[in-house]
């Protein structure tokens, strides 16, 4: 029998923009990460899935297809939560469900500009390959977020 490394089955990443808050806000929707996000070869609403449900399918340049659903939004508070619902291929862990939140600087040396932080938290049969993986994939997001307000 293999034994696991015990591992957390989160990850938090985080960024200050150098960007106004509204110019990183109005990115931050499910349907607009391939507009930032250089994995992403396509993003798209899913029609006809529920009328009350968001999902959008997102289509990595990789070939992996991730069908996300959209758990929870505040337009006060500023974040979104998401959910992957289905994956191809198949993915090594049962579930993840994820948060972004921005916060805008108000005082001091990055005044102006925005601070961004991704969570996920996986199921516990996550491994710590998983957990480096999301590291990476946030850190690698979020870097072309910024050089996409840039522009």
């Amino acid at each position: 029998m293999a034994s696991r490394i015990p591992t957390s089955t989160s990850v938090t990443e985080s960024a200050v923009i150098s960007a106004p808050f509204s110019s990183v806000w109005h990115l931050i929707k499910l349907e607009s990460f391939s507009s930032f996000w250089s994995a992403l070869k396509h993003s798209e609403t899913v029609k006809g899935a529920s009328p009350d449900t968001d999902i959008v399918k997102w289509l990595f340049k990789d070939g992996t297809e991730l069908e996300v659903k959209l758990e929870a939004h505040s337009t006060i508070d500023h974040y979104i939560t998401y959910s992957i619902i289905s994956a191809k291929p198949q993915l090594s862990y049962s579930s993840v469900v994820s948060t972004i939140r921005l916060f805008p600087i108000t005082s001091g040396h990055h005044e102006g500009q925005t601070f961004v932080q991704w969570t996920g938290n996986f199921s516990s049969d996550a491994d710590a390959g998983v957990i480096e993986d999301a590291k990476f994939k946030r850190r690698e997001a979020l870097a072309d977020l910024a050089a996409a307000v840039k522009k």
